[in-house]
């Protein structure tokens, strides 16, 4: 059977996705082009002979719109024989993105396909798609689920109630990732996986000098008195310090088979092992990397214990530590650079920088065996693992 291999990652700098951000005024085509085209220039093929580019985006509206991959294809300069799609699965789009050009690559539809992502938080909010929605689930929907569903903010207080995460736990995650993402920063290692932009050349969120104190200063993020009269058992512990950026960001992963990365001279980072999807609860919403965990490992006939790096997207902080109190795994291994509470979260990046940041990590460290997985709205998750070559 054919195999596929990861031969280059690349990644924007993740701006603030806010008006005075450094990425802000780089309209969305360009910031996904910019990731095409490192990722081309790195590798050093012909574009021409890519098949397919598969891109994520979450918000599919305004400039982002209309199959925004395509135009962002043809930014990068890659010849107009090139096609491309859009997906969207949500914060996992852009690593669902790498699922659909590893299978078709491992299935001999494609020899050379690029999956990625971006999402221009700051010019296209997050929702903008759905504004003017009167009726968004129709009538079928509100009869499974009658008392609704809730934001992402209320899912992850529902997961710190019932895995029974205090505020202090979930502080002191997110103190950690932004310790861990400044050190690496600081030594380096995001150095191989980053393609400068816009005077940008390290994630712009990133913060020194906070401690527990003062994040125990912050006011709950997501108060509201109906949700408390809905669900007595939240204690609001989730603050801004708690919770994933609003984010503006890019990343590309180029893909093909082992067959042709060996007839190019291309040396590749990492095997794409074994893939997974799952879906959860859409109420807590955002558990579904737990079964999807699950799911990758037996698939891939492996334990918790043989993985030696876990990217985990940190859409909230209990999200990972439900996770992780689930699979009992060594938390020295997790996110050991940070992730998207320091980094940030530019929704339909996400899944290809988590990817991105995973292949250059395990070379760096010398890892055999990465799992990624990331939840996703709606109860879904994709999970990924690679094998470094």
């Amino acid at each position: 059977m054919r195999d596929a291999v990861i031969v280059e990652a690349v990644r924007t700098p993740i701006g603030r996705g806010k008006p005075n951000g450094a990425l802000h005024d780089v309209h969305p085509v360009d910031l996904l082009a910019h990731s095409l085209r490192a990722v081309v220039e790195r590798s050093g093929i012909d574009p021409a002979l890519i098949d397919d580019v598969i891109g994520g985006i979450v918000t599919q509206d305004g400039e982002q719109g209309a199959n925004m991959t395509r135009r962002a294809v043809l930014a990068a300069g890659y010849p107009e024989s090139v096609p491309a799609t859009t997906v969207d699965r949500q914060c996992g789009s852009s690593q669902q993105a790498i699922h659909f050009a590893a299978q078709g690559v491992i299935a001999g539809a494609y020899d050379i396909v690029v999956a990625a992502g971006v999402e221009s938080m700051g010019r296209v909010p997050m929702g903008a798609n759905l504004v003017g929605t009167d009726d968004l689930s129709g009538v079928a929907f509100a009869q499974r689920y009658p008392d609704g569903l809730v934001s992402q903010g209320i899912s992850a207080e529902l997961i710190a109630a019932k895995w029974g995460l205090t505020r202090t736990q979930l502080d002191e995650f997110a103190l950690g990732s932004h310790e861990k993402a400044a050190r690496a920063t600081k030594d380096g290692l995001f150095a191989s996986e980053i393609a400068p932009l816009n005077g940008l050349r390290a994630d712009e969120g990133i913060r020194v000098g906070s401690t527990i104190d003062t994040l125990a200063k912050l006011k709950p993020a997501y108060y509201d008195p109906a949700m408390a009269a809905r669900f007595p058992q939240i204690g609001w512990e989730i603050t801004a310090a708690s919770a994933s950026q609003v984010s503006d960001g890019s990343s590309a992963v180029l893909i093909m088979s082992g067959e042709r990365a060996e007839q190019l001279g291309l040396r590749p980072l990492a095997r794409l092992h074994s893939f997974s999807v799952a879906g959860d609860d859409p109420l807590l919403m955002l558990t579904a990397v737990i079964p999807a965990t699950e799911k990758v490992l037996r698939r891939a006939g492996l334990e918790i214990g043989d993985i030696d790096l876990f990217e985990i997207n940190e859409a909230f902080s209990p999200v990972v530590l439900a996770w992780a109190k689930e699979t009992g795994v060594d938390m020295s291994r997790v996110n050991v650079n940070g992730g998207a509470i320091a980094l940030g979260h530019p929704l339909g990046a996400s899944g290809a920088r988590l990817m991105t940041t995973l292949v250059h990590t395990m070379r760096q460290r010398g890892a055999r065996y990465g799992l990624q997985t990331m939840c996703e709205a709606g109860g879904l998750a994709n999970a990924t693992i690679i094998e470094r070559l």
